[in-house]
């Protein structure tokens, strides 16, 4: 086990991932950093990143801010709920801790939006505090290194895998150690042609020596993926603004400013009356395209309409946007791709 963890720390500090702009002993730079990685690349976070910290400097600034001005930054990184759960964390932890995350990784596993694993990896980093990580990346891993058999997220297969992470720590060096993990299995041990002859763990992987890498970890049984279909309205008036509305707080796009939808062409109009007090033209539709969420598929229909009616709205979470202020908000990225093509 000790073998295991001075082989990844020497393999890190002479091939992992160094000078990233969070590699710092800050918590909250660390803590943002951490919900930004999840599920998004790190080419993608370096972009958004220094902008975020730009606008929020401090935890204390993220807290006090309005939700919309949080989401209209993170508008593009998907996964909206953790923009919700980022802003609710920080009030937490403004209003429990005076702005400072603990070091203790179980108390920070309470706070909204972090698990069991990104609050081990922000108290590891921050403060030094031994405590194992299991995101994806390292749950491949270890599967491999130690040739564990079925689906990850089958609670007794996760089980037996924290029980090796907790035994695999080192009793010093968990910083370089816990990055050694991650670096690891996003530049080397990747899920698909990993390149094990550069891999400090090569010469007992129980994948590699049995020549299963392609196998493990055991992959997600299949399920046919449940498709839904919407059509969106671009809605504009005499002032050639956008009409938007904001999603309920909770779901999908959850508090983000969103397109009306109705479920077919032939209900705009009805509904656009009943629920917007409007009533409108539809000109032709544009051409419908595929948004991909984790869990299903959504086509899309892009219904380009004009507003003849000056009525007051009705929907009261319905707005004008000039295109340049609505482009400027918290919108999803296929609204965004929407308004690009208007």
């Amino acid at each position: 086990m000790s073998d295991f963890s001075s082989r990844l720390i020497a393999w890190q500090r002479e091939h992992g991932r160094h000078g990233l702009p969070w590699q710092v002993a800050d918590a909250y730079k660390v803590w943002l950093s951490e919900i930004m990685l999840q599920q998004t690349q790190v080419t993608t976070v370096l972009d958004y990143y220094p902008r975020f910290l730009d606008k929020f400097p401090t935890i204390f600034d993220l807290a006090a801010a309005p939700l919309d001005d949080v989401l209209a930054l993170w508008s593009g990184l998907g996964y909206y709920t953790r923009a919700r759960n980022l802003h609710k964390c920080a009030q937490a932890v403004v209003e429990q801790y005076n702005g400072r995350f603990p070091s203790d990784p179980a108390l920070v596993a309470e706070l909204p939006g972090i698990g069991r694993s990104t609050a081990a990896a922000i108290t590891a980093f921050s403060y030094g505090t031994r405590a194992a990580i299991l995101d994806g990346n390292v749950k491949r891993v270890l599967t491999r290194w130690a040739g564990i058999e079925g689906y990850p997220g089958v609670k007794a297969v996760e089980n037996k895998l924290w029980d090796l992470a907790n035994a695999l720590l080192p009793e010093a060096g968990i910083e370089a150690y816990t990055q050694g993990l991650m670096d690891l299995g996003a530049t080397v041990c990747t899920p698909k042609k990993p390149t094990c002859l550069t891999c400090p763990m090569s010469s007992d992987c129980q994948a590699r020596l049995a020549n299963r890498q392609s196998e493990l970890p055991t992959p997600k049984p299949k399920k046919a993926v449940p498709e839904k279909s919407t059509v969106m309205l671009i809605i504009r008036n005499d002032a050639g603004q956008i009409l938007l509305e904001k999603r309920p707080p909770s779901g999908i796009w959850g508090g983000l400013w969103s397109l009306p939808e109705v479920e077919s062409t032939l209900a705009a109009s009805d509904i656009a009356a009943q629920k917007l007090g409007l009533k409108i033209e539809l000109d032709p539709a544009l051409p419908e395209f595929v948004h991909v969420f984790t869990h299903y598929k959504l086509t899309i229909t892009p219904q380009p309409a004009f507003a003849i009616s000056a009525n007051a709205l009705h929907e009261s979470a319905a707005q004008w946007f000039d295109i340049d202020e609505a482009l400027a908000a918290g919108i999803p990225t296929p609204i965004r791709k929407i308004l690009s093509r208007v």
